[in-house]
């Protein structure tokens, strides 16, 4: 036992998978954590439960761990040794309600759909499906919403050929690739985003982003700078997954690790936020801060010092940092892959009532672009979270419901820095 006290002291803090082994070298037991010392530890110390592994933790004579870069590989990772080594003390834990499966399914345009052992009958009867899995104490709709981030999983009726179809919302937050609209093929699809999440899932993460990588080159190289600036957003997005909320909270032994991202998950490639700040009717400027999946970019926030707006109009204000951002639009497609890049939003979200959303969006569509806009009230003491919807669809309308939280740091955000540039100036003048 002293040699696994100085493993556990030597442990990081990192999630991972740990490995534990009985005197034969047999792997027994395999788990995921947030924190691998943390979750380790709980093993030998405190009371225990009824679960297999914890009241036979004595036959552990060796422990071994592997870090991962996040929550979400540590689940893959586990899934794979579990069905590869099918430890006995994974295969004897059969708890219906925590064990959870993957599906890619046999279509033009193949779903991804979450499956419980106990509906295992239902997947035996399939024919042609990719099967991952199984993924013990997940929370299966928190890890289906971030996979659908990563990989832009479409979960909307395909376009019949020869109609016009309309864009789904996630199309317009730049979320969906086009199976509404028709503009993706069945065969572009399983190249962008099929094939993707198959190798992600098979713990092959250094491999997908080295596709994307020569992907985004070869695009950039054709002048499809969108495609090139999705695909960035894309390795990016990969490169620093949040996503502790995928775990039930017996899998989470440190709490302040699990709070540190909790609403990860619910975040988009792209949000940008905007403020008005002034005296009176002098010192008038704008701010423009720039959220992406991992918070805020602040090399991508802008300020604004307002030209044209005489007396004192918040609206007006509004619609001259917003027209003046929309002249950047063309750096979209000149340089989408540089760092200079202004690329457009996901969201807008602006501080401020239905005016202001109103202004926005009549500006954006004189420009013909379709983004979502939100607005927060906020009241003259600032206390309050009034939320402006800019459309009354029901999948916008759960999704702001969800956001809340985020979007009133950015709104927050926003404020701040138009302060900080207002003050700036006051001290220069």
């Amino acid at each position: 036992m002293a040699t696994i006290e100085n493993k556990i002291k030597n442990l990081s803090q990192s999630p991972g998978i740990y490995l534990f082994y009985n005197k034969t070298k047999e792997l027994v037991y395999v788990g995921k954590a947030t924190s691998l010392k943390s979750r380790v530890s709980s093993y030998f110390r405190g009371a225990r439960t009824s679960r297999p592994i914890e009241q036979m933790i004595h036959e552990v004579t060796n422990i071994k761990v592997k870090e991962t870069d996040s929550v979400l590989e540590a689940i893959i990772l586990e899934g794979n040794y579990i069905k590869k080594y099918r430890p006995k003390y994974n295969i004897d834990w059969k708890d219906d309600k925590s064990w959870n499966y993957i599906i890619v399914t046999k279509e033009d345009y193949p779903q991804v759909k979450t499956l419980r052992a106990h509906e295992e009958n239902k997947r035996k009867k399939a024919k042609g499906e990719s099967v991952f899995g199984p993924y013990p104490g997940l929370k299966t709709r928190e890890m289906m919403k971030l996979l659908q981030r990563l990989f832009y999983i479409s979960n909307c009726k395909p376009c019949q050929s020869g109609k016009l179809c309309r864009p789904c919302l996630y199309h317009q937050m730049g979320q969906c690739l086009g199976v509404c609209t028709g503009e993706i093929s069945p065969k572009e699809y399983k190249e962008k985003v099929i094939r993707p999440l198959v190798s992600f899932l098979r713990g092959r993460k250094k491999r997908v982003i080295k596709d994307l990588e020569k992907d985004m080159l070869i695009a950039a190289h054709d002048k499809k700078f969108e495609e090139a600036t999705r695909l960035r957003n894309q390795i990016s997005a990969l490169q620093r997954i949040q996503d502790i909320a995928l775990l039930n909270k017996s899998f989470v032994v440190n709490p302040s690790v699990q709070t540190r991202l909790i609403a990860s998950v619910q975040k988009i490639s792209r949000i940008e936020g905007y403020d008005i700040s002034n005296l009176g009717t002098s010192g008038k400027v704008g701010s423009m801060v720039v959220f992406d999946s991992s918070g805020p970019v602040k090399s991508e926030y802008r300020k604004f010092k307002i030209k044209g707006v005489k007396g004192q109009s918040d609206v007006d204000c509004l619609a001259e940092v917003i027209e003046r951002r929309l002249q950047h639009v063309e750096t979209r497609l000149i340089a989408s892959v540089q760092k200079d890049a202004w690329p457009l939003p996901n969201f807008i979200l602006v501080d401020g009532g239905l005016p202001q959303v109103n202004r926005t969006k009549k500006i954006l569509k004189e420009n013909k672009i379709d983004i979502p806009v939100v607005g927060i009230a906020k009241g003259p003491a600032r206390k309050k979270n009034e939320f402006i919807l800019g459309s009354k669809k029901k999948d916008f309308v759960e999704w702001v419901n969800e956001n809340q939280n985020l979007l009133i740091r950015v709104r927050d955000e926003a404020h701040r820095f138009a302060i900080t540039y207002q003050k700036k100036l006051r001290k220069i003048r």
